[in-house]
């Protein structure tokens, strides 16, 4: 049952990844491809229906992560305490200036909000990289089965490291790139006029970015934690991710030139399905690795709940997933076609 929980949270993390992720890169390029307040208007109507909807992923992964691994739960939550209230911070500025900026027609008023709006979906990229980042490295988990982590120490990895270090920021600047990138397909797809030839250069230019971070990014991993590619090297499954990274970059150029931008989009929701399920892969079973002694890691067994409570939960998500998907699934079909503001 371990295993099949293990999956279910890497699941509705990644689906959060590739939902939330056009939101934020959406925020992170609209001050660059949207130049009047009408193309503004524009990008935020493309992404408005479902940003608040998208978020609610995040919350059910902490639910279930809470349900299934309450020990990796509290001992995540209380260890990173200043990360998680930095990420409470972004995400109530994105949804306040979302909202606060249409409350008067002042230039200015405006401009303000789109420049926070623009922040806090940049820096949340960045600080979700950087989370990922601290997965991946480790942290001072000890023998008493607890850790506490500054936002930074000597900016090196090592036994003791802070939450920003080179290799974090690394990932961090990975994803926010990514997700830009992601972001700006999802709005050629869904926009029209300037606003949609702009994104379409943008992307092109991004994706060649992202393809030269995800090898140096790639490689730093494999030097710094050499037992990630042994877990996959050993795992005929990894063979999937692998597959959906190099369809997802090929599909994305390939549908780039033609100006296909629905192809281009799902690539790009391919590329990044691929590489968080591939760390996913890599990790199991440890849900926090130890930046000390390896033998201290959190493993999946050892931080999940009873048996007979994952047995039960898992009778309870699955009508509640059923209903999620199934509004999903609905939303997206009623907001088929190209995004018109007058």
């Amino acid at each position: 049952m371990e295993l099949v929980w293990f999956g279910i949270l890497a699941t509705m993390l990644t689906v959060y990844v590739v939902l939330d992720g056009f939101d934020f890169g959406a925020g992170i390029v609209h001050r660059i491809v949207a130049k009047t307040d009408q193309e503004r208007r524009t990008v935020l109507a493309a992404i408005g229906p479902v940003w608040d909807g998208n978020e609610v992923w995040l919350i059910a992964s902490g639910g279930v992560l809470l349900c299934a691994f309450p020990r990796a739960f509290s001992v995540a939550f209380s260890g990173f305490y200043l990360p998680l209230m930095l990420v409470l911070w972004l995400l109530i500025l994105r949804g306040i200036s979302i909202e606060f900026r249409s409350h008067h027609e002042n230039l200015l008023w405006r401009q303000f909000w789109d420049t926070v709006f623009c922040f806090a979906s940049a820096l949340m990229a960045l600080v979700l990289g950087t989370a990922l980042g601290n997965v991946i490295r480790g942290v001072p988990l000890g023998a008493e089965g607890t850790f506490s982590i500054p936002l930074f120490t000597n900016f090196t990895p090592g036994p003791n490291p802070g939450v920003f270090d080179w290799y974090t920021l690394l990932a961090g600047l990975f994803t926010l790139v990514v997700l830009a990138a992601h972001g700006a397909l999802f709005l050629a797809w869904k926009t029209s006029g300037p606003v949609q030839s702009r994104c379409r250069a943008l992307a092109s230019r991004s994706w060649i970015l992202v393809v030269g971070l995800w090898i140096v990014s790639t490689g730093i991993t494999g030097w710094l934690q050499p037992s990630i590619f042994e877990s996959l090297l050993g795992r005929p499954i990894a063979v999937l991710p692998s597959l959906l990274i190099l369809a997802g970059l090929v599909g994305v150029f390939f549908f780039q030139k033609r100006n296909h931008d629905l192809g281009a989009f799902l690539s790009s929701c391919a590329f990044l399905v691929g590489v968080l399920t591939g760390t996913a892969v890599s990790q199991y079973p440890d849900l926090l690795r130890s930046s000390i002694d390896p033998t201290m890691n959190l493993t999946a067994d050892a931080a999940a709940a009873g048996s007979y409570s994952l047995k039960v939960g898992l009778v309870w998500w699955s009508f509640g997933i059923a209903l999620a998907t199934a509004y999903f699934v609905n939303l997206f079909r009623s907001l088929r076609g190209k995004v018109e503001v007058h």
